[in-house]
């Protein structure tokens, strides 16, 4: 039988005693039994301080606990075989927690939507808390990057996975959480053969790509379309997060006109020394914490790359995916704009009285990024 390395295979309930002689040094995982009490004692919250549940734990055991109920799902790169709870236990146990910060209503909405998420190095943080959070079943992961060991400062993998495909190490944990999903990828990034395709069918795009003209791009798309996009950007240990509510106005500049009204093939073909203007005013230089700004002038010079921070990436994967699920879930107050999360405002007692060393640094680092 042959496997994709990406995504599980289901083993019909039949098959799965064959399935187990047939793979050497298989990993069995059933804990039907364990989730199907907790799946009761999420329904009967009373028993929360009533222990005395037995009988009625047994009736509902009895109801759901065979063989052959639930879903077996292969994971080749594992060789692992585990038993799901079929898709709406599983969904409605793996929220079950998240009742009633997030509504039912809000849950499947977020659930049965469909995001795309362009850059799987922040985006990878997203792709995980949208779907550790039940949103999401219908994801397009979109990057043409493979993972290096200086990624594994913020991105949750480890060691043997450098040198897979970002994008394969996203679906491969996303699947972990949810087989049901239903992923698509896209190893070769965007272009303009698969641009129109992979935003076909979405909700919502999440932009987190390094190339400037397709950050440009996919907005131009996007808002063609009416798809609000969502962009976080590392910064120290905080986040810059734009917001682009496309859907609710397609007259937004892109980048609610941060850069004016730049299109994208101007961009293209702009003289290489004005670029690093530009990526500033994206950036948010304004916002930039003194550090990062300190990092970022020397980069080729004593640094080979701009600096991010596992808990920075992780900041931006959380706020990314609220937003998402607020504005999937129907909202129209979450307004288009760019917004500063920065730790240090909040918990250096001392923040403010730098604000003029920081307009300083700022104003060296915009001489340095124009030479």
């Amino acid at each position: 039988m042959q496997h994709t390395a990406w995504e599980p295979v289901q083993v019909a309930a039949e098959e799965s005693e064959s399935f187990k002689s047939q793979h050497h040094g298989l990993s069995v995982i059933d804990r039907n039994a364990i989730n199907l009490q907790e799946l009761f004692l999420l329904r009967n919250p009373r028993y929360k301080f009533e222990k005395d549940y037995e009988a009625p734990l047994a009736e509902f055991l009895n109801r759901y606990d065979y063989p052959d109920f639930g879903s077996w799902f292969y994971f080749p790169w594992s060789n692992a075989l585990v038993r799901y709870l079929p898709e709406s236990l599983h969904l409605e146990l793996r929220t079950g927690r998240n009742k009633n910060l997030i509504t039912e209503t809000e849950q499947l909405a977020f659930y049965y939507s469909s995001v795309v998420i362009l850059g799987l190095s922040v985006g990878g943080q997203v792709a995980a808390v949208i779907a550790m959070t039940g949103g999401a079943r219908h994801l397009k992961l979109v990057d043409p990057d493979t993972l290096s060991g200086d990624n594994l400062n913020r991105i949750r993998t480890g060691f043997p996975s450098v040198g897979t495909k970002k994008v394969v190490i996203a679906a491969r944990q996303i699947y972990e959480v949810n087989p049901y999903s239903k992923i698509e990828l896209y190893s070769e990034g965007i272009n303009e053969k698969n641009a129109d395709e992979i935003l076909t069918g979405a909700d919502l795009v999440v932009e987190e790509m390094d190339n400037p003209y397709w950050k440009f791009r996919a907005r131009e798309l996007a808002r063609a379309s009416g798809l609000p996009v969502l962009m976080a950007t590392d910064n120290g240990d905080g986040a810059i997060v734009d917001i682009e509510r496309f859907d609710l106005n397609r007259k937004t500049r892109l980048f609610n006109g941060l850069v004016g009204g730049m299109t994208a093939a101007e961009l293209k073909s702009m003289l290489s020394r004005d670029l690093p203007r530009v990526a500033g005013k994206i950036a948010g230089s304004n916002l930039v914490v003194s550090r990062m700004l300190e990092s970022v002038a020397t980069v080729g010079k004593t640094l080979y790359s701009w600096p991010q921070l596992g808990t920075a990436a992780n900041m931006c994967g959380s706020l990314v995916a609220m937003i998402a699920r607020r504005i999937l879930a129907g909202a129209g107050n979450i307004r288009s704009g760019r917004y500063a999360v920065n730790p240090d405002a909040i918990f250096e007692s001392d923040y403010r009285r730098r604000v003029f060393s920081r307009k300083v640094g700022l104003l060296k680092f915009m001489r340095t990024m124009s030479k």
